[in-house]
């Protein structure tokens, strides 16, 4: 039987900087929905369910993962690749997570039910889209954006036209920044046929993230006007450009 601390490398809770990636633009969702702090209670079931659902998402990209990981040198000591883990035990944790995020998800209304089906379907789909297309960067982006309709739908019981330039500032991020996670991995992806934005983008990765952040930095401005935010929110836009220098 594998060991809990196994299970606790699988789901990545040794490596918390996952949930906060996609904690944060769910406390964007959260609070600009509720206009000011959000209920408690749905603060709770957020946080608890982005948690949840990125360890899922852990598992399940080590599973699909588990016979490229032997060949790259980073990924050769996960849990499932190393045999501490069976695929098995770990498609059962996996179903377990997303059990539990789903039971969570009943505690709001029928539109924010509907939007988790998608979400989840997206999150599981991730780790296998590597195998036949060049975006599964794009794929992370919307599944770790879903979580901004579904804030704004717990919230208010609608999503409006407005929450949509916050997903769309969402997929934008991941994208930037799962590619500059990916680049690490480029030369050993090319040579066993694993595809990412990274290879995609070859030398010109860097002028590509570039003009992706001019995009985010275009929406960040753009959410400010929609949701009618104050200068500290502009300055704090502006701040974060030079951060991106």
């Amino acid at each position: 039987m594998a060991s809990f601390s196994a299970y606790f490398r699988l789901m990545r809770l040794d490596k918390p900087i996952g949930i906060y990636l996609l904690l944060w633009p769910t406390l964007w969702a959260l609070f600009l929905a509720q206009g000011g702090i959000p209920r408690f209670e749905l603060l709770v079931i957020f946080v608890l369910g982005v948690a949840l659902m990125r360890s899922a998402g852990c598992v399940i990209n080590d599973y699909a993962d588990r016979d490229i990981d032997k060949l790259i040198k980073r990924t050769q000591n996960r849990p499932i690749t190393s045999g501490e883990v069976s695929p098995r035990s770990a498609l059962v944790l996996f179903f377990m997570l997303m059990s539990i995020a789903f039971g969570l998800v009943l505690m709001t209304n029928m539109l924010t039910i509907q939007l988790a089906f998608i979400a989840a379907g997206l999150a599981t789909l991730y780790p296998f889209t590597k195998r036949w297309t060049h975006l599964p960067q794009f794929v992370l982006g919307l599944a770790f954006a879903m979580s901004i309709p579904m804030a704004f739908a717990a919230t208010n019981g609608n999503v409006p036209s407005g929450a949509w330039w916050v997903f769309s500032a969402t997929v934008i991020w991941t994208v930037i920044y799962d590619t500059m996670y990916a680049m690490a991995d480029r030369e050993e992806d090319i040579k066993i046929g694993v595809k990412s934005t990274a290879v995609l983008f070859a030398k010109y990765d860097k002028l590509i993230i570039g003009l992706f952040q001019i995009c985010l930095l275009f929406v960040f401005f753009k959410i400010s006007e929609i949701f009618k935010l104050n200068v500290f929110y502009d300055i704090s836009v502006i701040l974060t450009a030079f951060l991106m220098i």
